[in-house]
């Protein structure tokens, strides 16, 4: 076949970073990502929260000075996040535990599973959210 009778195809090519916000992502692929956000968050944040659970194992008063610490609005915002990494990477992994065994690979299932997870995880980080900030 000539170079002029090909038909014009799409190419589909990796994305540059600039890209990025112009990116339409599906909702299964946001959810994947904000696994892999969560995870991240966890691992590099378990350290400091070791160290601050050694610490307030220490006495009585290094545990009443890291309540008072955490009293603050912004460690309770860091608080949220790590909630909220929890909650969301644990429900998105059993939903990739599932996927795994071959189970909802298809487009349709695949996005059932993304708005289960986020329909679970966002109302429990809420739920956090009210507890931390003390609606009840």
């Amino acid at each position: 076949m000539s170079e002029a009778a090909k038909p014009n195809r799409p190419q589909f090519r990796n994305i540059h970073i600039t890209q990025l916000g112009s990116y339409r992502l599906p909702l299964a692929g946001l959810v994947s990502f904000l696994h892999r956000v969560s995870g991240l968050l966890m691992f590099l944040l378990l350290p400091f929260i070791l160290f601050l659970l050694d610490k307030s194992l220490v006495s009585e008063t290094s545990f009443d000075y890291f309540k008072g610490f955490t009293s603050n609005w912004f460690v309770k915002l860091v608080i949220l996040a790590l909630s909220w990494a929890y909650l969301h990477h644990f429900c998105a992994g059993i939903r990739h535990l599932i996927m795994d065994n071959h189970i909802g690979l298809d487009k349709v299932s695949a996005r059932k599973s993304a708005v289960g997870v986020l329909v679970i995880s966002v109302p429990l980080a809420l739920i956090v959210a009210l507890k931390l900030f003390g609606a009840f």
